[in-house]
C-alpha cells in the first residue's frame, strides 16, 4: 500500500539519522555559548580591543538572524538537504578560517560567515527532521533536537574553557571543524525534500531587516568609542530607523512577506517574543560579560571561568523536563514562564555581590538561580511561541520567533558590553591620573572589559602595578554591577508583562469562539 496512512513514521536507520542531524545542529549553540570564553585569550593573542572582540560574538548573531528566514525559503525551493549540507560545509570552512586567522578582523569575518551557516543549518535541519519523521517518531526526534541545543548551550562555556587552557583558543574553532566533517560523513542518511508550492525569497524584506539590525548593533558597539552624541553614532541610529520603516512598508506590501506583521496584533505572541528578549539580557549577555570579568578582574584562568559558568548552564539539562512536568501537573504556562523569568531577574540582582577575589561558592547561589530560571524557560518557550498562534500560521510564527530571538541576542550582547565599557570608563576617569603612564580612561576601560587587564598594567610603573590592577578591577566591578541591575530590571518588568498577556490558550480559543458567535448573531440580525 502507498497511502499516507501506511507510510512509516521514521526513515530506515532512524537512530543514525537523528544522530547526524543533531550533531550538525550542535555546532550552532556551541558557536554561541563557547566563543565568549575564548575572547580574553583571543584579545591577548591578537592584541584586539573590546570592539573587534565583540564582533566575534555579534557577527555570528547578526548574520544568523538576518539569514534565517531567507535560508528557510531557499530550502523549500531548491531542497532542504542541499541547504542543510551547504550550511554544515560553510560552517566548517568558516570555523577553519577563524582557527587559522592571524588578525582579529579575519576572525570576525569568519564568524559572520559562520552565522550565515548557522541560519541555514538551524532552519533546514528542522525542516529535514520534520519531513523525515511523523507522528510519535517526530515528537521523539525533536525531543533529541531540544536536548542537543540545551546541551550545546550548557557545555559550550566549560568545554571552551578546557580547550583554551590546554590547547589554546584556536582549538575551540577546530573542534567545530571536526564536528562538521563527521556530520558530512553521515550525510547519506539524510533524505531530500522540498515544498512544490514554495514562493520566492523576500529579498527586500531580508535586506532592509539586515541593514537595520547591523546599523543598530554597530551604533551600540561603537557608541562608547565614538561618543553617543557623535554624528557617526546618531547617523547609524537614524539609518536603523529608516531601514525599519522601509522594512515595515515592504512587508505590508509583499504577497509572501518575511514577517507576517499581523501576528504582532496578538499580545500573547508579542509577550513570548519579549520573553526571548529578556532571556538575551538575563542569560546570553552574561555569558559574554562574566568570562572577561572572571579572567581580567578576578584572576581566574580560562578553564576556571568555563567551569564557573557551568553553575549557570548545567540546570539547562534538568529543568526543561521539570517545566514540562509542572505544566502537565496543572500549573499554568504563564505562571511557570513569568515565575521563571522573575527567578532570572532575582539571580541577576543577587549576582551584584560579585567582587574581585570572589570564589565559586560566592557565585554559586546567583548563578544557580539564573540557571534554574533559564532551564524552566527553555523547556517551554518554543512551544509557547507556537501555541499563541493558529495552527495554520505556526511555520511563520516559528521563523519570526527564532529570528527575533537571535536579533535580540545580538542587541543584548552589544548593549550590555557597551554599557559596561562606558560605565567603567566613567568610574576610572577620576582616579586614573595618579598612575603615571596608564593612558586615558577609554583605552584602559577597553582593555579591562575585554579581559586584558595585564596589557593596561604593563604601561604603569612596576611599583604601582598592584594598586593599579586593584583600582581598575574595582572600576570593572562597579560598572558590571550597574549592568546587572539593569538586566534584573528588564527581566522583572518583562515577567509582569508576560503574566498579564500570556493567557491560557484554551481560554483564549473559547473567547475567540465567543466573539465569533456574537459576530454571527449581529450579522444574522442585520
Amino acid at each position: 500500500m502507498t497511502s499516507d496512512a501506511a507510510a512509516p513514521e521514521s526513515p530506515p536507520r532512524a537512530g543514525l539519522t537523528i544522530f547526524i542531524v543533531c550533531l550538525a545542529l550542535l555546532i550552532v549553540p556551541l558557536g554561541l555559548s563557547g566563543s565568549p570564553v575564548a575572547l580574553p585569550a583571543i584579545g591577548q593573542d591578537l592584541h584586539a580591543g573590546v570592539v573587534p572582540l565583540q564582533w566575534v560574538v555579534n557577527a555570528y548573531n547578526v548574520m544568523a538572524a538576518s539569514c534565517m528566514m531567507a535560508a528557510g525559503a531557499i530550502a523549500d525551493q531548491i531542497g532542504r538537504k542541499k541547504v542543510f549540507g551547504f550550511g554544515i560545509a560553510l560552517y566548517g570552512v568558516s570555523s577553519l578560517g577563524a582557527a587559522l586567522a592571524q588578525d582579529i578582523v579575519l576572525v570576525d569575518i569568519a564568524r559572520g560567515l559562520a552565522g550565515v551557516a548557522a541560519g541555514a543549518v538551524m532552519t533546514a535541519g528542522a525542516s529535514v527532521m520534520a519531513n523525515m519523521f511523523s507522528g510519535a517518531a517526530r515528537a521523539k526526534a525533536f525531543a533529541f533536537v531540544g536536548v542537543t541545543i540545551g546541551a550545546g548551550l550548557a557545555l559550550g562555556p566549560t568545554l571552551s574553557g578546557l580547550l583554551v587552557s590546554s590547547l589554546g583558543w584556536r582549538s575551540v574553532f577546530l573542534l567545530q571543524v571536526v564536528i562538521t566533517v563527521v556530520a558530512l560523513l553521515g550525510f547519506g542518511f539524510i533524505q531530500e525534500s522540498r515544498n512544490p508550492e514554495a514562493s520566492g525569497v523576500d529579498w527586500p524584506g531580508t535586506i532592509t531587516f539586515s541593514l537595520a539590525l547591523f546599523a543598530f548593533t554597530l551604533a551600540i558597539i561603537e557608541g562608547p568609542q565614538w561618543g553617543w552624541a557623535s554624528g557617526a553614532t546618531l547617523g547609524l541610529f537614524a539609518g536603523c530607523v529608516v531601514m525599519l520603516i522601509a522594512f515595515i512598508m515592504v512587508e505590508r506590501r509583499a504577497t509572501q512577506p518575511m514577517f507576517d506583521l499581523s501576528l504582532f496584533k496578538d499580545a500573547r505572541f508579542v509577550g513570548v517574543n519579549l520573553l526571548a528578549t529578556a532571556v538575551s539580557f538575563g542569560f546570553v549577555g552574561l555569558m559574554v560579560l562574566l568570562p572577561s570579568y572572571l579572567v581580567g578582574s578576578n584572576g581566574a584562568s580560562d578553564n576556571e571561568a568555563g567551569l564557573t559558568l557551568l553553575m549557570m548552564t548545567a540546570p539547562v539539562f534538568v529543568f526543561p523536563l521539570v517545566a514540562g512536568k509542572l505544566v502537565a501537573a496543572g500549573v499554568s504556562l504563564r505562571n511557570v514562564l513569568s515565575g521563571a523569568l522573575l527567578l532570572v531577574g532575582i539571580g541577576c540582582g543577587w549576582l551584584t555581590v560579585i567582587h574581585p577575589g570572589i570564589g565559586a561558592l560566592g557565585l554559586f547561589g546567583p548563578l544557580l538561580v539564573i540557571g534554574i530560571g533559564i532551564g524552566l524557560i527553555f523547556g517551554l518557550m518554543d512551544g509557547a511561541a507556537v501555541s499563541t498562534v493558529p495552527p495554520a500560521r505556526v511555520g511563520m510564527a516559528t521563523g519570526m520567533f527564532n529570528t527575533i530571538r537571535l536579533a535580540s541576542e545580538a542587541v543584548a550582547v552589544a548593549g550590555m558590553v557597551a554599557a559596561t565599557v562606558s560605565l567603567v570608563q566613567s568610574k576610572l576617569s577620576d582616579g586614573l591620573s595618579r598612575f603615571a603612564g596608564a593612558g586615558d580612561s577609554h583605552a584602559v576601560a577597553d582593555s579591562v572589559t575585554s579581559g586584558n587587564s595585564t596589557d593596561a598594567a604593563e604601561k604603569v610603573a612596576e611599583g604601582s602595578r598592584a594598586d593599579f590592577l586593584d583600582f581598575i578591577a574595582q572600576g570593572h566591578t562597579d560598572g558590571l554591577r550597574v549592568v546587572l541591575w539593569g538586566a534584573a530590571a528588564i527581566c522583572a518588568v518583562t515577567a509582569v508583562i508576560l503574566y498579564a498577556v500570556l493567557t491560557d490558550r484554551q481560554k483564549a480559543a473559547q473567547a475567540d469562539a465567543g466573539e465569533a458567535q456574537e459576530a454571527e448573531k449581529v450579522t444574522a440580525s442585520a
